[in-house]
């Protein structure tokens, strides 16, 4: 949403830098907003540096029980120490600056295999087209070029961008069909694109899932009260 495309929203994603200083910190926040782990694994390093997520309710009072679900490694991402370098500040009235991730690594993490993120992805490149108003320099015209998939938006933006459009092409072809005029072509490729990065998504997760039901079954069991 603070990059500009409007999506309803029960949860808050935070990326966040793994070391003990750091999450002691995130543990003190976490218990100012009254936060109950939900689903596992808990929180910890170990979790975090494999690529887990830890999920977390809010039971504060005034928070609706939003979730708030704590990632450090993401898929097809750089380590957070470059996406902290790349990370855009944005003013939000009534709270200060907020660090958010950059819109291409953000672009990047939408790529999964959840139906809803592909539509949120779309919408994300129209809205930073529309707020550019033409006005844009190479690098973020090479950026729309590579992840829009607006049939209209990406052929008008091939035949304003010719130069970055004959660089840019011969690494996708639904831009290349695009600037053909292909519609049926280019909707085609764009499904190709996105079951890539679903099937890179569900192999990515398989192992992750499979160490998560390992350390379910090696946890420690509560043991019910007894009588002598």
């Amino acid at each position: 949403m603070l990059h500009g495309a409007a999506e309803f929203t029960r949860d808050v994603d935070f990326a966040v830098a793994v070391s003990a200083s750091n999450l002691k910190r995130l543990r003190a926040a976490l218990a100012e907003l009254e936060a109950e782990q939900v689903f596992f694994p808990s929180l910890s390093a170990a979790a975090l540096r494999r690529g887990h997520a830890c999920h977390f309710r809010c039971l504060a009072p005034g928070l609706h029980r939003v979730r708030i679900d704590v990632m450090s490694r993401l898929r097809g991402l750089d380590a957070f120490s470059r996406l902290w370098r790349r990370r855009q500040e944005i003013d939000l009235p009534g709270v200060g600056r907020v660090a958010v991730m950059s819109l291409p690594d953000l672009v990047r993490a939408k790529k999964t295999q959840r139906d809803k993120d592909w539509p949120m992805l779309r919408r994300l490149i129209e809205a930073d087209i529309v707020k550019a108003g033409g006005q844009a320099r190479a690098a973020r015209v090479a950026f729309w070029l590579r992840e829009c998939r607006t049939f209209e938006m990406l052929r008008d933006l091939g035949r304003r961008y010719p130069r970055l459009t004959l660089r840019a092409a011969p690494r996708r072809p639904a831009l290349r069909a695009a600037m053909r005029n292909d519609e049926g072509r280019t909707t085609a490729l764009f499904r190709r694109e996105e079951d890539q990065e679903r099937a890179r998504d569900r192999r990515y997760w398989t192992p992750l899932r499979a160490e998560l039901a390992r350390w379910r079954r090696e946890r420690p069991r509560a043991r019910g009260p007894t009588a002598c």
